[in-house]
């Protein structure tokens, strides 16, 4: 099955997919970073938090790049916020998978990736350039986690979940012009 092929009558989340992935061209990513943190975007990062369960965690800024740097170098993979959000993805893509002609999710899925990679990748070179950011294995990690964001949004709108799920908050933060470097022990690290 092809793009073509796909009748989006017969799958209606695939549009919300599509309309999700022409906002990410219009998405300032990373404007923000190293910006004090906003009363609404604390509000939005509690909200996440709420969302995926962990109400008693507290909001941490990252002040440059070098101190996101060694958060994510001391970022435990297997927290039980990654944890949460891995338990949360597999589910969304059983219930996509339930929902939609698995190559129909394929499609959308990699057109998200396409996009994602493209416009994080290019706003992101262009925020680094601005502080004198030249390290590329950063600069990696913080597309990397932008793209995984865009990706987990996308498989959300796909299984039918709505704006207050953990993922559609989480890609808020970005869209805000944050980078959410994630929840180690009881603090969610934000840049």
């Amino acid at each position: 099955m092809s793009e073509e092929d796909i009748d989006i009558e017969d799958y209606p989340t695939l549009l919300q997919v599509g309309r999700f992935a022409r906002l990410i061209p219009r998405t300032n990513w990373f404007r923000n970073v190293g910006e004090p943190l906003s009363a609404e975007l604390r509000e939005k990062a509690q909200d996440y938090l709420d969302a995926l369960g962990f109400p008693g965690a507290d909001i941490a800024q990252i002040h440059d790049w070098d101190e996101a740097a060694a958060t994510m170098e001391t970022n435990d993979w297997n927290s039980p916020w990654w944890e949460a959000e891995e338990q949360i993805l597999a589910g969304l893509a059983l219930s996509a998978q339930e929902m939609l002609d698995e190559e129909a999710l394929r499609v959308a899925l990699t057109h998200v990736n396409t996009q994602a990679s493209e416009y994080v990748t290019d706003n992101l070179i262009t925020t680094a350039d601005m502080w004198g950011i030249h390290d590329e294995e950063l600069i990696r990690a913080a597309a990397g986690t932008a793209m995984h964001c865009c990706y987990q949004t996308a498989l959300m709108i796909a299984a039918g979940e709505e704006e207050n799920h953990p993922f559609a908050l989480k890609f808020q933060l970005y869209e805000m012009g944050w980078w959410p470097l994630g929840v180690v022990g009881n603090t969610f690290n934000i840049f």
